[in-house]
C-alpha cells in the first residue's frame, strides 16, 4: 500500500472531497452498523462514548505525543507527568470499553510518551510487547541523537486475544541450509531461492513515512 499526505486544506479538491464522504457522529447507538466502512470525523473523547460497548476488534492509536504541535486548526500544548497521564487514562478507558474481550490494542508513542503510556497499559490492559518502528525520517539535534524511532505497544483487553501469526511471517533468505536425512530443516528450496518463514519481530524497519 502507498503511503499518502493528503492535503485537507480548502482550496485542495482532493481534501475537500475526501472530507465530504467522512460522517459524524454525536448521538448512542446500539450497534457499529452506521460506521462500518466509513471515516468518522470528530473528537474522540466525543465520538467513542457513543460507540457500543464490546463492539471493536482492533483499536490502533495514534494519541499527541505531549508536544507542543499543531493539528490543523487544533494545538496541543505539552503536559506535565501526572496531567499527561489522566489525559491518556481518560482516552484509553473509552478504547477499552469499545473493544471486544478478544480484541487488541497498539498505541504509538515516542519515547517520552511511551514512559506513561506503557504503564498504563500494563495498569489497564494485558501488556504483550514494545514494538521498535524505525522510521528514517526524524528531526535532527545539535546536542542530542537524532530521534528516528517510536514505540507501538501492543496489548489486548484479556488473555484470550487473536494474533494471525502465520499472515505476519518474514520472509529471510537462507545462509545455512541445514538438512535433516537429506531433506531441508525448517527452510524452503525454492527456484527464487533458499527461505525461511521465521515469526514475526517487534522490530520494524520496512514501514516508510512519505517526506
Amino acid at each position: 500500500m502507498r503511503n499518502k499526505t493528503i492535503d485537507l486544506s480548502p482550496d485542495s479538491p482532493e481534501g475537500q472531497e475526501y472530507l465530504s464522504r467522512c460522517i459524524t457522529v454525536d448521538t448512542p447507538m446500539d450497534t457499529l452498523e452506521p460506521v462500518l466502512d466509513k471515516t468518522v470525523l470528530g473528537d474522540s473523547f466525543r465520538v467513542l462514548p457513543c460507540l457500543p460497548s464490546a463492539s471493536v476488534d482492533l483499536v490502533i492509536a495514534d494519541p499527541p505525543y505531549n508536544l507542543d504541535k499543531r493539528f490543523g486548526e487544533t494545538s496541543f500544548h505539552r503536559m506535565d507527568t501526572d496531567a499527561y497521564r489522566a489525559f491518556s487514562h481518560r482516552w484509553l478507558t473509552e478504547v477499552l470499553r469499545i473493544l471486544k474481550p478478544s480484541g487488541s490494542l497498539y498505541v504509538c508513542c515516542d519515547w517520552q510518551s511511551g514512559m506513561v503510556l506503557g504503564p498504563l497499559l500494563a495498569e489497564m490492559a494485558v501488556l504483550r510487547n514494545r514494538i521498535t518502528w524505525q522510521r528514517e525520517k526524524g528531526r535532527g539535534a545539535s546536542a542530542n541523537w537524532k530521534n528516528s524511532m517510536e514505540d507501538i505497544w501492543f496489548a489486548t483487553k484479556t488473555e484470550n486475544y487473536t494474533f494471525h501469526r502465520d499472515a505476519v511471517r518474514l520472509r529471510r533468505r537462507v545462509m545455512a541450509p541445514y538438512r535433516e536425512d537429506g531433506a531441508p530443516k525448517d527452510w524452503q528450496d525454492t527456484p527464487d531461492g533458499k527461505f525461511r518463514d521465521t515469526c514475526p519481530s517487534n522490530f520494524w524497519d520496512d514501514i516508510t513515512v512519505p517526506f
